[in-house]
């Protein structure tokens, strides 16, 4: 019968041999085999395999593995899901249905989670079903639930990012909390960047302590919610990354001060990626109605999209120009950061039969390319 099947579906099983350089995929090709079994045939039509020492021993008990399948599809998970959970944890089919599965899915619903959103956030990291279920997972919904205040939220951070049930939170998360806290930075803004940016969160206190103490050596102020932002900006970049950060906006005319005072009242700023800046100075530049002083005095136009932002209001702003319709062009502060309502009222509503099918045009194009980049 597992000849048939691999026959039939073309499954490359060269793996069975014993030579190191056919076992290098092992876990990838047999993995495609398990996606096959769990979803085409059932475990008991498959003889148990003789080479125990590569990922196919996990079959070697068909009924058993019959078991954990049909306990998934009873429990909730639909075949896309099961799928995802044996192409991600081949092993799955041999762990203990009644020890090491079952407990995990039922703490779930012992806290309270809807059957959808415990299959939801295991189906999203499959690897929660090999964490400790009392060093790792009952601490971890312990401390999320508190913090977070709800099952709901809970749910949606670990669809998001299941690693926090693979750690240890008391060990990173909740001094990194604390370590916050103290500078001064609000909750409401600690508990956006738990959703937002994990991986921060998550980091060794260690660094993030040094990390604060780097942001008071460069004159940030704790009192100012830039603080958190600046932080968790130089969180992101290496001492070369920080360095050609700073050599582009040197390159764009600002002085060391400069850089200085931008990183203290704009953080951010400092996030944006050396092509972002290429291309916001070229298009701002193209104008000809900016000079790079501008954007030395604005650097915030830099964070703002080329394709969603500053296209479409420039090719409104040129047909206005060509047809003597405005005398001189916004400043660049107004270009970039007026709201869409506001530049409509001001420069496309009352202009309509000359921009109006520009602007439509212009900004659906910025919207296609928008998504076509993500």
């Amino acid at each position: 019968m597992i000849a048939t099947i691999i026959r039939q579906n073309r499954i490359n099983f060269r793996f069975l041999k014993n030579s190191p350089s056919s076992l290098c995929n092992s876990h990838v090709v047999f993995s495609q085999f398990l996606l096959h079994f769990s979803t085409s045939a059932t475990a008991s039509e498959i003889s148990p395999l003789k080479h125990r020492s590569s990922p196919a021993a996990s079959v070697r008990n068909p009924k058993k593995s019959d078991l954990v399948i049909s306990f998934l599809k009873r429990t909730g998970f639909s075949k896309t899901q099961v799928e995802k959970l044996v192409k991600t944890y081949p092993h799955l089919h041999s762990a203990n249905l009644e020890n090491t599965i079952k407990p995990k899915i039922k703490i779930f619903q012992d806290f309270g989670f809807s059957s959808n959103d415990a299959v939801a956030i295991i189906s999203h990291d499959p690897w929660i079903l090999k964490q400790s279920l009392n060093k790792k997972i009952i601490p971890s919904l312990s401390t999320l639930k508190s913090l977070l205040g709800s099952n709901e939220q809970v749910a949606k951070l670990l669809k998001r990012y299941g690693g926090f049930l693979k750690t240890n939170l008391d060990n990173n998360m909740v001094q990194n909390v604390e370590i916050l806290k103290n500078c001064g930075v609000d909750m409401k803004q600690i508990i956006p960047a738990i959703y937002r940016f994990p991986m921060f969160i998550l980091r060794k206190p260690e660094l993030v302590k040094k990390l604060v103490d780097k942001v008071d050596e460069m004159g940030v102020s704790r009192s100012s919610r830039m603080f958190y932002h600046a932080v968790r900006i130089l969180s992101c970049m290496t001492e070369d990354t920080w360095n050609v950060r700073v050599r582009a906006f040197r390159e764009l005319g600002f002085s060391e001060k400069d850089v200085e005072a931008t990183f203290r009242s704009s953080p951010l700023v400092l996030g944006v990626s050396e092509t972002k800046i290429k291309e916001v100075k070229e298009v701002i530049l193209a104008t000809g109605k900016y000079k790079m002083s501008c954007i030395v005095k604005d650097p915030i136009s830099l964070m703002y999209s080329v394709e969603k932002r500053y296209k479409p209001r420039i090719r409104v702003l040129e047909v206005l120009e060509s047809r003597n319709l405005i005398v001189r062009w916004p400043c660049l502060s107004v270009l970039c950061r007026v709201s869409e309502k506001d530049f409509f009222e001001k420069f496309v509503g009352p202009y309509l039969d000359h921009v109006g099918e520009v602007y439509i045009a212009s900004t659906r194009k910025g919207e296609v390319e928008r998504i076509e980049d993500e």
